[in-house]
């Protein structure tokens, strides 16, 4: 790997950690500010559970950007691990930026971060995000209120969807950087296994096509990964629920729902693994998997004891 790496000299290496409220649009930004789709998306709220770490290159700047959970005020427990996962994230960041969500403006989970921030000490870059779908005017004066709490640095405006105003954002933060050399080759963008990303995919395809319809206590875990002689990979996947009576939901009337889950989920992996895959979707039920701690180690989480 050693061999891989530039060399130390003139080079800047460092962390990045996003924060913000759910749906904010961190992890449409995540994957803009890569070059590619790392963290899955989708209009359900809460989508991202954990952390979730890629690499941009700018320049001679590696930029390790750490996307977290939406921060909102918890009540259950997979949701308390969520925000826990989300402030660990800043905690050592070499830089932290607020991302908010520009037509929802100064809401409560905002503030709830904002105080957050006060209280650890930690400046931030504010980013407006959406600047495509609101006035001129508006977001000024959205830039102008936020600036006032005194804990953000710089202020950025982009839109996490267009792309507008990201390179920009990239180029800040990769001057901002200490220097250092690389901890990753350069054509690495993740650290995630990709049984972990195989996963992710096949959730996400199950947030855009269930949407309202999927219970909220459900994971996906890849149980096994077989690479085959003629190139192609089998894998199969367990997706859990936590009650009897969504298992019919997620397969659909006569499989169908689980079987158009499967094909879309089945066509990215192909994209993003250039190879043919065999992938076999499992329902199964595990009552109270929210309370068992091994699902959550399986999810990159820490098991909240209360």
């Amino acid at each position: 790997m050693e061999n891989d790496l530039p060399s130390a000299d003139a080079t800047r290496c460092g962390y990045v950690t996003l924060l913000g409220a759910p749906n904010a649009g961190k992890s449409t930004l995540l994957n803009q500010l890569v070059g590619a789709k790392i963290a899955i998306v989708s209009p359900k709220v809460q989508t991202t559970r954990a952390r979730v770490t890629a690499i941009a290159l700018e320049g001679n700047t590696q930029i390790i950007f750490v996307d977290t959970p939406g921060i909102f005020a918890p009540s259950r427990r997979l949701e308390k691990a969520m925000v826990n996962a989300a402030w660990d994230g800043a905690q050592d960041a070499d830089k932290v930026a607020l991302l908010v969500d520009s037509l929802k403006g100064v809401t409560k989970d905002v503030i709830r971060i904002i105080e957050g921030l006060k209280e650890s000490g930690r400046k931030a870059h504010l980013i407006l995000n959406k600047i495509d779908a609101i006035k001129r005017d508006t977001l000024l004066g959205l830039a102008k209120e936020l600036m006032e709490y005194e804990v953000f640095e710089q202020v950025f405006m982009i839109s996490a969807l267009t792309g507008d105003g990201v390179a920009d954002l990239r180029s800040e933060l990769a001057k901002e950087m200490p220097s250092g050399p690389w901890l990753y080759p350069e054509d690495q963008l993740a650290l995630a296994p990709m049984r972990s990303l195989a996963a992710e995919i096949t959730r996400e395809k199950l947030f855009l096509r269930m949407n309202q319809e999927l219970p909220y206590s459900l994971t996906v875990e890849t149980e096994s990964w077989e690479e085959r002689k003629d190139g192609s990979v089998k894998i199969n996947q367990v997706i859990y629920v936590s009650r009897a009576n969504h298992k019919p939901i997620i397969l659909g009337k006569g499989g169908r729902a689980i079987k158009q889950i499967g094909a879309m989920a089945r066509e990215e992996l192909e994209e993003s693994l250039g190879c043919r895959v065999h992938l076999f979707l499992f329902v199964k039920v595990r009552e109270k998997w929210t309370d068992d701690p091994e699902r959550y180690q399986e999810m990159g989480l820490d098991f909240p004891k209360d």
